[in-house]
């Protein structure tokens, strides 16, 4: 188009020529590098954050009320902060585990139940073997006490010393301590029996026996304040020692047949028979039969409460044939646990009365604890430094009683009769262990205080099953004298 008047025609011509890029001021470098001072490097951070109240800092340096007051909120925020995650750091690393508890009433396994004559052998069969104790205990008696327990002490012509050079570590009255030098003094865990005990001034003076070394070189008294206690402790470590020498060649009681201890069994109205029920022998207990343990081809299945649909028996309970001294009570001793663990007759079981009906109500438990760094529990055993010695699942009973156990054997040279032994491993006698005794109680006390270490070796299973019992006895009316009665029965049901 062309141009009007007053128009200028301007003419492109060539651009200006490109030029060096600028080099950074001081002040720039400066920047990039480091800062001359930390007041420089905070005002620097104060106007490039986003923190809140940051800012405020450097907006109100000219105003020191405000500056401090901005300063101390921005540190306390800080603080907080900081604080907040201190706790939360805390908790994740404390590992913690939530509780879920779930209330069911489902079809379950029947637990296995097992129940003991309460007499380990007839008074008749082993009263040879435990005549002399027997004499050397009511002489003892009579001496101590005045306390004649047949008509036939005063009219042994033997003398207390006659008889205490017939056993060993004699019972003994102890008016003193022994001398420092030559024993020390040890005092055992109180017995069960409370009643019935005889007038001891026990301020004055204690009971006990005489335990040494090998070589005679230490010795401590096994003392008690009760009479009663001494004297069935006393006794029974001598049972002990007769019936680690007898336990291979004396029978039991004759109750291995079903009948003649058990009456009636009914499992939900249904009588039971041989297949559902294992027999073995315990040294204290006598003989005790397991009721759907894990050698039953068809366990028991438990789906209604009720006396009705549970386990049924009646015992037939031998009062006038036990050992005297061993023996305080009479009736059953029962146990609930689970049927791949042993019955642990003393840590668990509990005795029925003859003559009375006891119901039992029980309920199952299950727990399962979380290992590795939630809490310090096995699976099944096999990362625990003790021997299983029962044929039967890891439990933290198996594995204590196997503990004391191999620690019996390390340092007494030995096994305890209670316990289960190793093979080529004998029994504890002091015929052929002279100073069983000793180590024995000096390893109690090491046990109970837990230097052996058991309790901290064994550690607890990951998933753990077990039924708490609730025993309610109700007496049943009797016409008949108990005097009269050469037996008494007992009913159990649970």
């Amino acid at each position: 188009q062309g141009l009007m008047k007053g128009d200028k025609l301007e003419v492109e011509g060539p651009g200006p020529e490109p030029t060096a890029p600028q080099q950074p001021t001081e002040e720039e470098e400066a920047l990039i590098e480091f800062h001359r001072s930390y007041r420089e490097l905070f005002q620097f951070f104060c106007n490039n954050t986003t923190i809140h109240g940051a800012i405020r800092l450097v907006c109100s340096q000219h105003n020191r009320m405000k500056t401090a007051f901005w300063a101390v909120l921005w540190l306390c925020t800080f603080g907080m902060m900081y604080w907040q995650f201190g706790l939360l750091f805390g908790e994740y690393f404390s590992y913690p585990v939530s509780l879920n508890i779930n209330l069911n009433s489902d079809k379950l396994v029947f637990p296995a139940v097992t129940v003991c004559t309460l007499n380990p052998y007839r008074y008749a069969e082993i009263k040879g073997e435990l005549e002399e104790l027997d004499h050397i205990t009511e002489q003892t008696l009579f001496d101590l006490y005045k306390y004649n327990s047949s008509n036939t002490v005063a009219a042994r012509p033997r003398g207390r010393r006659d008889l205490r050079e017939t056993l060993p570590h004699p019972l003994q009255r102890l008016r003193a301590p022994p001398p420092p030098h030559g024993a020390r003094r040890a005092r055992s865990a109180a017995s069960g029996v409370r009643d019935n005990n005889p007038q001891v001034d026990w301020k004055d003076w204690t009971i006990g026996f005489q335990l040494c070394n090998q070589n005679k070189s230490d010795c401590f008294y096994q003392t008690y304040s009760s009479g009663v206690d001494a004297v069935r402790e006393w006794y029974r470590f001598h049972y002990i020692n007769i019936l680690s020498r007898l336990s291979d060649t004396l029978p039991p009681l004759e109750e291995d047949l079903l009948g003649n201890f058990i009456f009636a069994c009914r499992f939900n109205q249904v009588s039971c028979n041989q297949a559902n029920y294992s027999h073995f022998h315990h040294p204290v207990y006598g003989n005790c039969y397991t009721f759907n343990d894990k050698n039953n081809s068809n366990l028991w299945m438990s789906s209604m409460p009720g006396i009705n649909n549970g386990l049924s028996l009646m015992l037939r309970t031998e009062q006038n044939d036990f050992i005297p001294l061993l023996s305080t009570v009479t009736g059953a001793r029962v146990m609930v646990h689970g049927q791949d663990e042993p019955a642990f007759m003393d840590d668990g079981g509990f005795n029925v009365r003859p003559g009375v009906e006891t119901s039992i109500s029980m309920r199952k438990e299950a727990l399962d604890r979380l290992g590795g760094n939630y809490g310090d529990c096995t699976k099944n055993g096999s990362d625990v430094p003790v021997k299983n010695l029962y044929r039967s699942k890891y439990t933290q009973q198996v594995c204590i009683h196997s503990c004391f156990q191999e620690s019996m054997i390390e340092q007494c040279g030995c096994a305890y009769i209670f316990y289960p032994r190793p093979r080529d491993v004998e029994y504890c006698d002091y015929r052929k262990h002279s100073s069983w005794g000793y180590c024995y109680y000096k390893l109690q006390v090491d046990f109970s205080s837990d230097r052996l270490g058991c309790f901290t070796k064994c550690r607890k299973p990951c998933r753990n099953g077990s039924s708490r019992c609730y025993p309610d006895r109700t007496i049943t009316p009797s016409t008949t004298k108990e005097t009269e009665l050469p037996n008494s029965t007992s009913s159990s049901r649970s």
